[in-house]
């Protein structure tokens, strides 16, 4: 990418989002009337700040995501433009780090409305370790520093691609603070803003990534790659931004008769323009570009500039005041805490019929649903069948997943012990059995296409399957390790508290109620490779061992008189629940019983398979005995035999008579006779 095209692209987000402060009112040149202020230098610094760490983010991000993904590689290495890639991500990282630092600074300074030259070190320590928006900013500067030592390091394709996911986790800490975390309705809000984060950051950073690659030949194959992904983000962007958008505007009205609802306006206007150029790309650049690549090179520096232009509406919309208040007044503790209204006193009408959406499953399930259905169709499209009851498996396991998460039951999980252990029951062991029965990596296998000489999707996925940390994993003991500890560690110690306390720590208990049920039952049942050879007797052993520490932990908990996280479920206790204790006991009751369905129908699928695999050894006997039988050799057990035979009659005969096998050779204690 140009020198003069990155300058002309980054004044022109400079210029959108000075006339975004301007026009919005969120900067008006004066202070108010008898109020501090902290001076022009943050009044202008913060707002170009965030800009900046946003947009070097995302250049971070996208250098990364080509160096791994996008651009051929040599073998395990990445390729001249992959290094070139990397060591621009080391240098926009380390800005990255900067930005964050400045932003922080600016940040503090702006609450406390006092001049930046006033602050004291101790005072920016305390912001960034003891409040939430100054822990995400911390957290940016944590992660990009360490992602700029990194890039001077790495020179392997799987260093880059740890890379990508390390940036795109850094710049998440923000979305799950300012209006979406203050915002009602916890779920959509910081779930979608999340979304719309790492979708952005992927498509700019990755078509900042196109525009440095230099030769014709690389450019054509990583621009294909970077158009799969870039309509993927596009499609993510645009839902999860009118969604957060449905949720700070309130009503229609708002959406033309306010500064926030003009601004998100202008911001789908801008939106709808990118999708015209990725049409333009797909129909006309991408076809033309092994024979003219400057057509693509201009098109693409327009789409950045558009692109730089949407990052400073993004950014002026932060610092607009939303329709529906952030952190009112005089807000109801529990509906803060929750993002919902207490649920009344619960009923199956309740449990199952309400609806609590959460984008983050919504979209989990969609796509492997997705995914899945696209793998089966192209397998039948080329001749190959596929079981259908693996189908039902993996679609009914995620239909359950999504019900479980986003209807009634998931309202009752926050404020009632027992339901939340009825979720993290189905979550950890109904639901990864059904998806462990899908055989998902074997389908993508058979389904995604090689790409010799370079690291395709199938490339990475055998990569992945037959890697070191895979096969740590996978081992029994450290799978029953990692499903029965984390059920201890979390429910008898502060940990699940903490957790329940914020949407993202929520998520990622969920998240790894899913991801530790799947690994266990992928050990003990699962047909996809990447799993250790183990013999089905170990197998049973290992399930009989988690059944019984399942069990022996829901008796702790049924003669526990201590409550579990009482510091949070004495906050939003329901006014209708008049017995914590009683409540605890029948989650206490779930865990011990619900276990045992999902065990005996383990216990009968690890019986069948064995059966199967004893079918399949002797069928394989037979048929090298009948190939020896055709050629005239004799078989190994028919030899073995012969051998057992020569062993009897050697045992019965007095020493030194022959044999019909041959003289025997009699031996003493000491040694030969």
């Amino acid at each position: 990418m140009r020198l003069r095209n990155t300058v002309a692209a980054g004044a022109v987000g400079l210029l959108v989002l000075f006339l975004v402060l301007r026009t919005s009112g969120a900067v008006t040149g004066r202070s108010p009337a008898g109020l501090p202020s902290a001076g022009d230098l943050v009044t202008y610094g913060l707002p170009v700040s965030r800009v900046l760490l946003d947009v070097l983010g995302a250049l971070t991000a996208g250098f990364a995501v080509g160096a791994a993904f996008l651009t051929p590689g040599k073998d395990r290495t990445v390729g001249p433009e992959g290094y070139q890639l990397v060591r621009l991500a080391g240098w926009t990282a380390l800005g990255w780090t900067a930005a964050a630092l400045a932003l922080a600074v600016f940040t503090l300074a702006d609450f406390l409305a006092q001049p930046v030259s006033q602050l004291s070190f101790p005072m920016v320590w305390n912001f960034v370790t003891s409040v939430d928006l100054g822990k995400a900013y911390g957290l940016q500067i944590l992660g990009a520093g360490l992602l700029a030592i990194a890039c001077r390091f790495v020179l392997s394709r799987t260093g880059a691609a740890l890379l990508a996911v390390g940036a795109v986790m850094t710049a998440l800490p923000p979305a799950f603070t300012g209006h979406a975390a203050g915002a009602g309705n916890h779920q959509v809000a910081v779930t979608s803003m999340a979304l719309h984060v790492a979708g952005a950051v992927l498509w700019l950073g990755g078509l900042a990534a196109l525009m440095v690659i230099k030769r014709s030949a690389v450019l054509g194959v990583a621009a294909r790659r970077y158009s799969q992904m870039a309509f993927g983000a596009f499609v993510l962007v645009l839902l999860s931004g009118v969604t957060n958008a449905a949720v700070r505007l309130g009503t229609w009205d708002a959406l033309w008769g306010t500064n926030y609802g003009r601004l998100v306006l202008l911001k789908t206007a801008g939106l709808v323009v990118l999708g015209a150029f990725g049409v333009v790309h797909r129909r006309v650049t991408l076809r033309r570009l092994d024979g003219e690549p400057g057509l693509f090179r201009r098109l693409a520096a327009g789409e950045i500039f558009v692109l730089a232009a949407v990052f400073a509406l993004a950014v002026g919309l932060g610092r607009t005041p939303t329709p529906v208040p952030v952190n009112p007044s005089d807000p109801d503790r529990v509906t803060d805490l929750l993002g919902f209204p207490m649920p009344p006193e619960p009923d199956l009408r309740a449990l199952f019929g309400g609806f609590l959406p959460d984008l983050f499953f919504l979209a989990l399930v969609a796509c492997a649903i997705g995914y899945y259905a696209a793998g089966v169709w192209r397998l039948r499209r080329s001749g190959v069948a596929w079981p259908w009851h693996r189908t039902v498996s993996w679609v009914l396991g995620w239909l359950i997943l999504g019900a479980i998460t986003n209807l009634g039951l998931a309202k009752y999980a926050y404020v009632l012990f027992s339901a939340h252990m009825m979720q993290h029951m189905i979550l950890s062991m109904l639901v990864p059995i059904l998806l462990v029965l899908g055989a998902p990596m074997t389908l993508a296998l058979r389904a995604l296409k090689p790409s010799p000489g370079d690291r395709g999707a199938r490339e990475w996925l055998v990569l992945a399957l037959h890697s070191r940390v895979l096969r740590l994993f996978t081992h029994p003991v450290v799978a029953l390790a990692i499903f029965v500890a984390s059920l201890y560690a979390l429910y008898f110690s502060p940990l699940f508290a903490v957790l329940m306390r914020s949407h993202l720590g929520h998520l990622a208990m969920l998240t790894h109620f899913i991801l530790a049920g799947y690994l266990f039952f992928w050990v003990i049942v699962g047909v996809d490779p990447g799993r250790r050879p183990v013999s089905h007797p170990v197998l049973i052993i290992i399930h009989f061992g988690g059944m019984i520490f399942h069990a022996f932990f829901g008796v702790i908990l049924l003669q526990a008189k201590i409550l579990v996280a009482d510091d949070w479920f004495s906050i939003v206790r329901p006014p209708w629940l008049t017995d914590p204790a009683a409540d605890q006991h029948l989650g206490a009751g779930i865990t011990w019983s619900f276990g045992e369905i999902p065990s005996a129908i383990v216990f009968v699928i690890l019986v069948l398979q064995w059966i199967r695999a004893d079918e399949r050894e002797q069928r394989r006997l037979d048929r090298a005995a009948d190939r020896a039988a055709a050629s005239g050799e004799e078989d190994e057990w028919m030899r073995y035999n012969e051998y057992l035979k020569r062993l009897s009659v050697e045992s019965t005969e007095p020493a030194g008579s022959a044999s019909p096998a041959g003289p025997v050779v009699q031996r003493s204690i000491d040694g030969p006779a």
